[in-house]
C-alpha cells in the first residue's frame, strides 16, 4: 500500500480531520526486485506453466506477508506449497 495513502487511512481511523480517507478504496502496488534469484529463474524458465506456477506462488508470498491472503487463496496456496516441498 502506498505509504501516504496507509498513513491517512491511520489517521482518519483515529478520528483526525481527514474522514474522508477512511473512505476511498485500498490501492495495491506490486513491486519486483529483478535481481532475485527467483525472478531470474521465472524469466528464464522456458515451460510456460511452470513460469504461471512459480508467478502466482511468488504473488501470493508476497500478499500472505502483508495479511492480505484469505480464503479459498489461502488454502490454495497452502496445498501448492506442499506440492512444491
Amino acid at each position: 500500500m502506498d505509504e501516504f495513502m496507509r498513513r491517512m487511512k491511520e489517521m482518519a481511523a483515529m478520528g483526525g480531520g481527514m474522514g474522508f480517507y477512511g473512505s476511498m478504496p485500498d490501492n495495491y502496488k506490486v513491486i519486483i526486485n529483478g535481481n532475485h534469484k527467483l525472478i531470474s529463474r521465472i524469466v528464464n524458465e522456458e515451460n510456460e506453466e511452470v513460469q504461471a506456477e512459480l508467478s502466482k506462488q511468488a504473488f501470493d508470498l508476497a500478499l500472505l506477508s502483508q495479511g492480505l491472503l484469505t480464503g479459498a487463496e489461502l488454502t490454495e496456496f497452502v496445498n501448492r506449497s506442499v506440492n512444491l516441498i
